[in-house]
């Protein structure tokens, strides 16, 4: 139970491995998927959890080395959050950029198409804010976090 069945430093080199695998794979799937996550994409997320596992604890199911591996990946994210934090090329690569979605009330299809979304659900995401009429919006960004910021058109003009 207390003993390492792996060596220490291998357990920390599965664990920095599986992390930035997996960030990759996530930053790939892109920002909409973060944001919106679909009862769909929390399965994967726990299926790949359970399928890098194995490959993360190399068989070892001590005690000690599951603290081991914790630690580490919590180091792996304080790291990343200190490196966002500090380095714009860190942040556009790790978190990725703003994209405007809608201007002066028209929908840019290139940036739903980049960001893989339809217009429906686009819509979608403006209805939860209260807004069903494109001529209400001045801009629509979908952030970095996927989440979607919109700037009304009346908020502009009266100030």
């Amino acid at each position: 139970m207390m003993d390492f069945n792996v060596a220490p430093l291998n357990l920390i080199l599965r664990a920095v491995a599986v992390y930035f695998a997996i960030v990759i794979l996530l930053r790939i799937s892109g920002k909409r998927e973060l944001g919106q996550m679909t009862a769909t994409d929390l399965v994967a997320l726990l299926l790949i959890s359970n399928a890098v596992q194995n490959s993360m604890n190399g068989g070892d199911n001590s005690l000690v080395g599951g603290l081991l591996l914790a630690a580490v990946l919590v180091a792996l994210s304080l790291a990343m959050s200190h490196l966002t934090f500090r380095s714009r090329f860190f942040r556009m690569a790790l978190e990725g950029t703003p994209t405007l979605l809608i201007h002066d009330g028209k929908i840019i299809q290139k940036h739903l198409v980049k960001e893989r979304m339809n217009e429906s659900e686009l819509r979608v995401l403006l209805r939860e804010q209260g807004i069903h009429e494109l001529n209400e919006i001045q801009a629509a960004i979908l952030e970095a976090d996927g989440k979607l910021s919109v700037i009304k058109s009346s908020d502009i003009s009266s100030k």
